[in-house]
């Protein structure tokens, strides 16, 4: 046989056999995949023993507080003025009949008999407030009480058994924690949105410009909010802020947006403020506001060096009020509150928090540092007028002769007018010889502004000289008066 013809043969059928393994291996001989079960171990932080997975689940607290939040509609009857100003100086203002204008937001059912609570900022100035519960009925309400210094209102509806919110308590709320927001954003009636508490006690300067607390110009607006990324939006004004187990930790009160509707901030009123201003309202239809008498600020570091403060905690005393609670218990200048009643406070809102959950005539126990030394002082609380007295909404003030009471929300909205105080009765003394007649409401003593029934009692028995009483009648005719005492 020829010597290149059995070397072709033997390269042909080598070339052969490289073309069948190769065919094989690739189409029929596939490589398996195998899922090895010896997988590298992971540690795991261990769980703590109370840990609860159903905590993060919110059906059970959105059934159980749906129901309680009712949808709250307000109207009020306002006045617009023709918009030409140049048509109104040469030819006089045009007076445009008044127009409803509605309002909407939320509340929150605190009792079986009908009692709500909601924003004052929601109700503030209306004529008329409804109310439209879950299951779509429909209520009258009427006005129990207001109190702008924490934006709280108390409404009332006639009905019986129905759900309401147990109040929880919002000391125990930790950074973290899961929260419910219920309302009705938008009109959207029964909405609930979930988040975690991202900070507490904030004060954000909203209630009556934010300017303190226990200050010479009495304003006594309390802020300590709650702070969650639980999406809130307007008309979620005056609903709920629960907790997983369904309590009532917070009333919604405002959002932190350059637009108007939520942008990841959200803050609540929390229940501690909101269970004793609401007892307050119902019982007394005014809310007993206990003061220590000082002026506060927060410690920070700027602070502790000017004044050689060794540790940041606590809240500086600033100054103290002449008669009131803290001089009468030895509080001074210069000292540092660090706890009421056991609860530290390391900011004005905290203090602000704590004291508000008090009555004049109330015993705190208040520990302090004074020169760097602590000590524990007794402090009884007083009121705005300086003594311990319970002060009631409609309790009549009489001087010269004469009986005043304090304005309906209406009545002063009617009017046109921010506050005042009505006379009751002229009597047969001072004010009916100028020719004051009952129903004149006061809006300005002395050019000063008065609200309550007491300080116009106050002022006319403790003034000697010429008084100058301003106000406006139930008709509409502002008058004046001046005479000397």
């Amino acid at each position: 046989m020829n010597t290149k013809r059995v070397v072709g043969m033997i390269s042909l059928a080598f070339l052969g056999g490289l073309l069948a393994l190769f065919t094989y291996t690739k189409f029929f001989d596939r490589p398996k995949v195998v899922f090895s079960t010896d997988q590298p171990q992971v540690r795991l932080t261990q769980l703590p023993a109370n840990y609860n997975p159903s905590a993060i689940d919110f059906t059970y607290a959105a059934e159980r507080t749906v129901h309680a939040v009712v949808h709250v509609k307000v109207v009020s009857m306002q006045r617009e003025s023709s918009g030409n100003s140049f048509y109104d100086f040469f030819f006089g203002f045009r007076d445009s009949k008044p127009e409803p204008v509605a309002g909407f937001g939320s509340g929150v059912i605190i009792s079986n008999d009908g009692y709500i609570v909601t924003n004052n900022h929601v109700i503030d100035g209306a004529d008329e407030i409804s109310v439209t519960l879950n299951d779509k009925r429909t209520f009258k309400a009427k006005l129990v009480g207001r109190d702008p210094d924490t934006d709280i209102a108390i409404i009332k509806i006639d009905a019986k058994d129905l759900s309401y919110i147990p109040y929880g308590n919002s000391d125990d709320l930790k950074v973290g924690e899961w929260v419910l927001a219920v309302g009705n954003p938008y009109n959207l009636t029964s909405t609930v949105t979930a988040g975690i508490v991202s900070a507490k006690a904030r004060n954000l300067s909203l209630l009556n410009g934010g300017r303190g607390f226990d200050r010479e110009d009495n304003n006594y607006a309390i802020e300590s909010f709650i702070q969650t990324d639980a999406a809130v939006n307007p008309g979620n004004s005056g609903g709920a802020l629960v907790n997983t187990r369904g309590e009532l930790v917070g009333i919604n009160t405002a959002i932190a947006s350059p637009t108007g509707s939520y942008i990841g901030n959200s803050f609540a009123i929390p229940v501690t403020i909101v269970k004793k201003v609401a007892a307050d309202l119902i019982e007394y239809g005014k809310v007993q506001r206990a003061l220590l008498g000082v002026t506060i600020t927060d410690i920070t570091s700027d602070v502790a060096k000017e004044k050689g403060i060794d540790k940041i905690e606590g809240v500086l005393v600033n100054g103290v009020s002449e008669g009131g609670a803290a001089q009468a218990a030895g509080i001074k200048d210069g000292d540092i509150i660090l706890s009421v009643n056991g609860l530290n406070v390391n900011s004005t809102s905290e203090l602000q928090e704590q004291i508000s959950r008090y009555r004049p005539n109330d015993k705190v126990d208040i520990i302090v540092s004074h020169e760097n030394k602590k000590k524990q002082i007794s402090v009884t609380l007083r009121n705005m007028e300086g003594n311990t007295k319970i002060i009631t909404r409609n309790e009549v003030a009489s001087a010269l002769g004469a009986q005043f009471a304090e304005v309906s929300a209406s009545e002063l909205n009617k009017l046109g007018i921010k506050n005042g105080v009505k006379v009751l009765d002229p009597g047969r003394g001072r004010l009916r010889e100028e020719g004051i007649l009952k129903g004149f409401v006061i809006t300005s003593i002395n050019g000063k502004s008065v609200e309550s029934a007491e300080e116009v009692k106050k002022v006319l028995s403790g003034t000697k000289g010429v008084i100058n009483l301003e106000g406006v009648y139930p008709n509409g005719v502002v008058a004046s008066y001046a005479f000397s005492m």
